[in-house]
């Protein structure tokens, strides 16, 4: 009976990250940016941001994943050299597996920006520290001691017994961050990195001393014009966490129906492109902008080594957002220089 108790407890933990494994993803990984590195927060038109996304991962495989995001930002103009604040809060819920492993994160950010290069470029550094929760339900297991004389019955008794199921620690992350416009192409770019788990903190079930290993993650980002109503957005991402690297690459291309609304931050248009993380997954996406609301859909198309079971298919997500300036008296709106993308 210990035995399995054990392997339980090893896979439990290696979902949670604490043996190396890699962080939660998502294939919009753009629409998240404190997910990506605490120092690009703030880089967008517009005084507030929230955004939302949910994802639904290997539903043709096994117990589907479901990962469900909220994050907001609020971005203040300070001093009189166009400098910004923004004041964030990522909120993640990631539920896995027959046993409901869920991990819940609760984390503030704040993001302070110095305007550099005669206002053009943006120094950034931003930092991201909370609670984080995890769990699993031991009902919903399926254990030896169920299995009788070749039969199984989740009314025999399983003889399992934990000491806890749910668990808590702090997290804290930092970034750094480079965000310019070439005024004469119209062409905004950014670099950055960012590094999560710092502190390591201890999360695991068993009474040892596992750690969450650090998480690295190289960020980029580009936004240039084709047109009078169109644009190119690049972006890139390249992690490390332990032994395990991922990289993230991705084009859209977006036409806007109408002339965008600088003063609302608002536009209306389409967007489309594909995505491509590294030995794992083709993803299309399609944006819609509606104003100050956008929706985002894209769908994993399983290319690893899974593919044989998963029959290509990943997983559905779709995203939200909404942004606009707020009539404050610090607001970016009026600012000679703003950060945007």
């Amino acid at each position: 009976m210990k035995k399995y108790k054990i392997l339980f407890l090893i896979i439990a933990n290696l979902t949670a990250h604490t043996l190396c494994a890699q962080d939660f993803t998502f294939s919009q990984f753009y629409e998240m940016p404190m997910m990506r590195n605490p120092a690009i927060a703030g880089i967008f038109t517009g005084d507030i941001r929230v955004q939302a996304a949910y994802r639904n991962q290997w539903a043709s495989v096994t117990t589907p994943y479901k990962t469900m995001a909220l994050s907001a930002e609020l971005k203040k103009a300070v001093g009189f050299n166009d400098d910004y604040v923004t004041i964030g809060l990522q909120l993640n819920n990631d539920i896995a597996g027959d046993l409901n492993f869920g991990v819940l994160q609760l984390l503030p950010a704040i993001n302070y920006m110095k305007s550099v290069n005669q206002g053009n470029g943006y120094l950034s550094a931003g930092f991201m520290g909370g609670l984080v929760q995890s769990k699993f339900d031991v009902t919903k297991g399926t254990w030896n001691e169920q299995f009788q004389n070749g039969q199984f019955s989740p009314d025999n008794y399983a003889g399992q017994s934990f000491k806890t199921t749910s668990i808590s620690h702090f997290d804290a992350s930092f970034g750094l961050a480079f965000s310019n416009t070439i005024e004469s192409s119209l062409t905004n770019y950014y670099v950055g990195v960012g590094y999560y788990h710092f502190n390591k903190p201890k999360s695991t079930f068993l009474e040892d001393n596992f750690k969450l290993t650090p998480r690295l993650v190289l960020n980029a980002g580009l936004s240039t014009p084709t047109g009078y109503a169109d644009n190119i957005y690049i972006y890139g991402d390249y992690i490390k966490q332990g032994g395990n690297t991922q990289t993230l690459l991705g084009i859209m291309y977006s036409h806007n129906s109408e002339e965008s609304d600088e003063e609302n931050a608002s536009k209306r248009g389409i967007s489309f492109g594909g995505f491509y993380r590294w030995a794992d997954a083709f993803v299309p996406v399609v944006k819609l902008d509606l104003g100050k609301v956008a929706l985002g859909f894209s769908y994993d198309v399983n290319v690893s080594k899974l593919t044989i079971a998963s029959q290509a298919r990943g997983g559905f997500e779709v995203t939200g957002s909404y942004k606009s300036f707020l009539n404050i008296r610090n607001t970016s709106l009026y600012q000679s220089k703003c950060p945007k993308f």
